[in-house]
């Protein structure tokens, strides 16, 4: 049980947060248009289709946030922030790490060969994302928006999963979730701002410093309310997705008020409490929309 525990502290399971109520979106998305085209799907066969989407993201997940520890063990075991994690304090070994990759990766694949062709094919393109993103910061301060890329894929793969094509709306959830994600992964880099110019490493911080590398933050959440905006009116929404909208655009507000350059005392309170209560909350409005108005 123990080792259970380090592998979810290893992943951070509880970071799943963030991205699965927008990949419930997107399933409930593909269930609308389902039953909107005069289809109705059997309930236990819409049950399985829901579990294997929450275990492809939870494999996929998994597979990204390992490989990303593995692979930036030199940084993350010379700084005094990351020095405690499981594969630089010895909890967990670099062997078993990537391993625990490869299960997990092999794991996301055979649930998309469960789905459909269309998700079976694009989950080799999904790993080479969320893989490739850890490599990133090595050469480029537009990681954050390749972590936002990976992330987007929430919704428009649960849709695909259900409906096996594409669409707009759940396209303009992706690009909500790419500028959002983004937006916050800056303010979260901000705490190895000196940490990263010292070792080469690219991060909006580290290149344009912590007040400027904000005000980016800022644009970008605008960005993701703006898709926001665009994916309500494209989708006809009502009330209660507005209400939703507000609660979202509010935790945006005030992450950023939590926030400042010369006071990083509450940037986790800013990460994880109100990116996790607007991304649930929002969830919850927009699915109660669908299905109540």
């Amino acid at each position: 049980m123990s080792q259970i525990k380090n592998y979810l502290r290893l992943i951070r399971f509880s970071h799943t947060i963030f991205a699965m109520p927008f990949a419930l979106i997107g399933f409930c998305l593909g269930l609308f248009s389902i039953y909107h085209s005069g289809s109705r799907p059997v309930g236990r066969d819409v049950l399985f289709r829901l579990l294997l989407v929450l275990l492809c993201m939870i494999f996929a997940r998994s597979a990204a946030m390992a490989f990303n520890r593995w692979l930036d063990l030199r940084f993350d075991a010379i700084n005094p922030r990351t020095a405690l994690r499981e594969i630089p304090a010895g909890v967990i070994s670099r062997n078993k790490a990537l391993l625990f990759v490869l299960v997990t990766s092999a794991a996301f694949v055979f649930c998309t060969w469960w789905i459909n062709p269309l998700c079976f094919y694009l989950s080799f393109v999904a790993l080479a994302v969320v893989l490739g993103y850890s490599y990133t910061k090595r050469f480029t301060p537009l990681c954050h928006l390749i972590l936002g890329i990976g992330l987007s894929l929430a919704p428009i793969g649960a849709y695909l999963a259900v409906t096996g094509s594409f669409a707009w709306l759940p396209l303009l959830f992706s690009l909500t979730v790419i500028f959002w994600v983004s937006g916050f992964d800056i303010i979260y880099a901000l705490q190895d701002e000196e940490f990263d110019r010292a070792q080469r490493l690219y991060s909006m911080p580290s290149w344009l410093g912590k007040s400027k590398a904000l005000k980016v933050s800022e644009i970008l959440h605008l960005l993701s309310a703006a898709f926001v905006v665009a994916a309500g009116w494209y989708g006809h929404f009502g009330i209660w997705f507005w209400v939703g909208f507000a609660v979202f655009a509010g935790m945006l507000l005030y992450q950023h008020a939590l926030v400042k350059p010369d006071d990083l005392s509450r940037v986790n309170l800013a990460f994880m409490t109100a990116n996790g209560v607007a991304s649930i909350v929002f969830a919850v409005f927009v699915v109660a929309d669908l299905y109540l108005s």
